[in-house]
């Protein structure tokens, strides 16, 4: 599966999972203090804001299998490091699983028509990125009853459509001063 990649794409891959896992626990942190009244995971809150990375390592590749590869960078960062966000062998699945859904929805839009990665495909990436980690983790941890789950994933929507949408601007300001390859 590595083959696809070349060593740039592999770096870009890289960096932006590191760059997810760094500011994680600060926008987590500063996120806690809006939801704990409102008694949601902070992480649906502030996930748009590290989910998008995993979003703008495909825009960035344009390669199907960039989110997964970056997601499961993540998980392997955090379960080695121990940083917070860690949920030890069950990172693999909390992390590589919003980066599957965002290269399968990827698939699913720009494969069939042939488009290329635009703002309405980052910004459905961003929810699915979201809404799926949110869903993870509340599985592994939270096991929250329907109504909460419901108000939970809403706000991960939102938060991933809002991560989306700044990927697609990161994406373009990127290609804007050449710092694309594609």
């Amino acid at each position: 599966m590595l083959k696809r990649f070349s060593a740039y794409d592999l770096i870009v891959i890289a960096v932006m999972a590191a760059v997810g896992v760094a500011i994680k626990p600060v926008v987590a942190s500063v996120a806690h203090v809006i939801s704990a009244p409102l008694m949601i995971p902070g992480g649906s809150l502030a996930g748009g804001l590290y989910m998008m990375w995993i979003v703008l390592a495909f825009a960035l590749t344009g390669k199907y299998g960039s989110a997964t590869l970056a997601g499961l960078v993540q998980a392997i960062i955090v379960m080695l490091t121990g940083v917070p966000g860690s949920h030890g062998l069950m990172s693999l699945f909390s992390y590589v699983s919003p980066g599957l859904v965002v290269d399968l929805l990827m698939l699913a839009l720009t494969l069939p028509r042939k488009r290329s990665f635009d703002r309405l495909a980052s910004f459905f990436a961003g929810i699915a990125a979201n809404v799926m980690g949110t869903l993870a983790v509340n599985v592994i941890f939270f096991r929250l009853p329907p109504l909460f789950l419901a108000l939970t994933l809403s706000v991960s929507a939102v938060s991933g459509g809002v991560g989306g949408l700044i990927a697609w601007e990161l994406f373009r300001v990127m290609r804007k001063y050449g710092l694309v390859k594609r």
